[in-house]
């Protein structure tokens, strides 16, 4: 079992930055990839960006350039920093823990981020 402990979120305007961070607690050495995403009001849950166990990442087109997932295993915490922040970015940031083998994805309860104009 993997526990994810979202903080961060607030209201900001345009322009301005956040850092989120997931906290992990529990059975961590199995999690292979750890994702942000995001659900803003009405529309469907989206990756935001994304860091392997390895350290790769990967990037919404929409936020490449302006956000920076990162992790420090010593504090089992993964990072997202958020530059440049448009009111389009406004939504639920959730963190996500995925197990490749077996199968399983963990999740946080989330973290809002307002962002306006």
């Amino acid at each position: 079992q993997v526990q994810l402990v979202e903080s961060g979120g607030g209201l900001v305007q345009a322009g301005e930055s956040l850092r989120l961070s997931c906290v992990a607690s529990g059975s961590i050495f199995s999690i292979d990839a750890w994702t942000w995403y995001r659900q803003a009001p009405g529309k469907q849950r989206e990756l935001v960006a994304t860091i392997t166990k390895g350290g790769l990442t990967d990037y919404a087109d929409s936020v490449k350039g302006r956000f920076t997932i990162s992790r420090d295993s010593a504090k089992s915490t993964v990072y997202l920093q958020m530059n440049s922040l448009k009111p389009e970015d406004t939504a639920v940031y959730y963190c996500n823990a995925r197990q490749y083998l077996p199968s399983f994805d963990y999740w946080g309860q989330g973290t809002q981020v307002t962002v306006s104009s």
